[in-house]
């Protein structure tokens, strides 16, 4: 059976490309070194003052009834055994086993020498592409869903739901659910997750005061930085599922060289 037509478009500048790819390594290494700092202290309060008695997240290393050491992850109150993953792995008591922090042994001050300088990295990565953005018009030309998609987007989703990708002219751009997902991330999430950062610095506290009023407390501050990243870990994920079942090779091209091969419709032929 012939293989359907192929159009070659550009798909991303240059800008788009490289920023991504400064974007994947500095998020890679702020995860693994924010859990690298968040295991010095695995547990999660509201308000400006750990109360210790009533975290709302916890991990930790317990003796059972049975005089087994086990992992316990507790989230409102629900204690979950989390044994080898969470609160207890590799023999020890920690709250993410070392394979996901950077550095893998529990060494603080290098977790936040990492974490520092890739939040700079990757806060004036940002505001690269989003000065390039906003002077070629990326964001109204590929990120702004027009009303057509708007008004189609159950259809788009049941079309994702059966593994239906576009073809043809719709597939020159990205869809409802690209687009809307990238808003959220770009001018939502990230925004968040550096405010909560800058929050939870004392010096910084002590040069703009407002942050801690935005998040009412530090100790929300480091929980809001702490759920968002989970957040961005799911986005990434299915971002990555997408990227497999949509086509790797072609998805990949398009992010390294900014080629990108569209399979034309039945209907286009």
């Amino acid at each position: 059976m012939p293989s359907a037509p192929r159009l070659w478009v550009h798909r991303h500048s240059a800008v788009v490309r490289v920023t991504h790819w400064v974007n994947v390594v500095a998020l890679t290494v702020l995860l693994m070194s924010g859990l690298q700092i968040f295991n010095a202290h695995p547990a999660l309060y509201w308000g400006q003052s750990s109360d210790f008695d009533r975290p709302w997240l916890s991990m930790s290393a317990v003796m059972n009834e049975e005089g087994e050491v086990r992992g316990v992850t507790s989230v409102f109150g629900r204690d979950l055994d989390t044994t080898g993953a969470l609160g207890l792995s590799g023999g020890l008591e920690r709250g993410f086993p070392a394979w996901a922090t950077l550095p893998g042994p529990q060494w603080l001050a290098m977790g936040r020498r990492w974490h520092l300088f890739f939040a700079w990295v990757f806060v004036i990565n940002g505001l690269v592409y989003l000065a390039s953005g906003l002077a070629s018009g990326h964001f109204r030309r590929d990120l702004l869903p027009t009303g057509a998609q708007l008004r189609h987007m159950g259809r788009t989703i049941a079309d994702h739901a059966r593994l239906r990708f576009p073809k043809g002219e719709e597939a020159r751009h990205y869809n409802v659910l690209q687009k809307l997902a990238y808003l959220v991330v770009i001018f939502l999430l990230l925004p968040v997750i550096a405010l909560a950062g800058m929050a939870m610095s004392p010096h910084l506290d002590s040069l703009a005061p407002f942050l801690l009023d935005l998040f009412d407390g530090r100790q929300s501050a480091r929980s809001v930085h702490f759920i968002v990243a989970t957040l961005l870990v799911a986005f990434f994920l299915v971002h990555v599922l997408m990227v497999l079942l949509s086509g790797l090779w072609n998805n990949l091209r398009a992010m390294i060289s900014g080629r990108y091969a569209i399979e034309e419709a039945e209907d286009e032929n």
